[in-house]
């Protein structure tokens, strides 16, 4: 089961978060922080698996954005691996070079809701009217 979704930049700065259990706003940033320092100290020859804590890390880098899945012992990770790949190919066909460019918080409610789409199967209908 993924417990979390996580898009960042180079810079260690969180450019999407979603969660699919419930955890304090205090400790997602505490989570947040050292998932993502975990992710960005490593090289590119190691493996993008990672067990940390209670779950795995999954993440895959293109360009300037790192993409990071926490997930239970049970879930596969090479499954989750490849959904990481085929949402960001979603993504680039969506907004045009994804992979090549720095991620703009602006495209932070259309990411989401393309994601809850993908990984759900849902349809998602976007609108410009913000909450």
């Amino acid at each position: 089961m993924i417990k979390f979704f996580l898009m960042v930049n180079k810079q260690g700065q969180t450019r999407l978060s979603r969660y699919y259990e419930h955890i304090e706003i205090h400790k997602r940033t505490m989570l947040e922080a050292e998932v993502i320092k975990h992710c960005l100290s490593r090289s590119k020859d190691q493996c993008s698996f990672i067990e940390y804590k209670d779950f795995k890390l999954i993440y895959r880098q293109y360009a300037a954005l790192f993409v990071v899945v926490g997930i239970n012992e049970t879930e596969n990770e090479m499954a989750v691996y490849e959904l990481i790949h085929n949402f960001v190919e979603v993504l680039d066909k969506y907004f045009s070079r994804v992979r090549k460019r720095e991620y703009r918080a602006e495209d932070a409610v259309k990411q989401r809701c393309s994601f809850s789409a993908y990984s759900l199967g849902q349809h998602c209908i976007y609108s410009n009217y913000y909450l």
